[in-house]
């Protein structure tokens, strides 16, 4: 899966984005509370290209994500990098702990208990990012869009 980095993959991983234990597990030890000004708390969606589907991640301080893709809906927890690496990128892994057990928009159902690396690189204005699999811009998805005026 992570050697061809297709949208469905790259969505998969992310469901993720980003981007969910087996089971019911509780949240891993390893996920950590954010500092409340870290740039990837918030809503943020992204259309996949050649479909009518999109998908929402709502990204929290405590660590947590929950998204919804197609009929699917999906729990994870999180690290990232508190700063940027210097080509600006920030360092996440996601691990999902729940799964409805319907299909995504790619078409596949995810698997609970799954750890997935990616790495987070912002526009300046802070309202878009796109997700890559490695530190740098050869196999990366988005943009993802924040959306605004949303709690989460």
């Amino acid at each position: 899966m992570r050697m061809a980095w297709t949208i469905a993959a790259m969505v998969a991983a992310a469901a993720a984005a980003a981007a969910v234990a087996a089971t019911t597990a509780a949240i891993p030890a390893s996920a950590a509370s954010l500092r409340h000004d870290h740039p990837l708390i918030g809503i943020w969606r992204i259309a996949l290209p050649d479909s009518a589907c999109t998908e929402t991640y709502r990204l929290r301080a405590d660590g947590t994500t929950l998204v919804f893709s197609n009929e699917e809906v999906a729990e994870s927890s999180f690290t990232v990098s508190d700063q940027p690496d210097k080509n600006g990128f920030y360092k996440q892994v996601d691990t999902i702990t729940k799964d409805n057990g319907k299909r995504d928009c790619s078409g596949e159902i995810t698997k609970p208990g799954r750890a997935v690396t990616s790495y987070v690189r912002f526009n300046p204005s802070g309202n878009l990012f796109i997700m890559c699999a490695e530190p740098n811009l050869d196999r990366c998805i988005g943009p993802f869009i924040r959306v605004r005026g949303l709690g989460i």
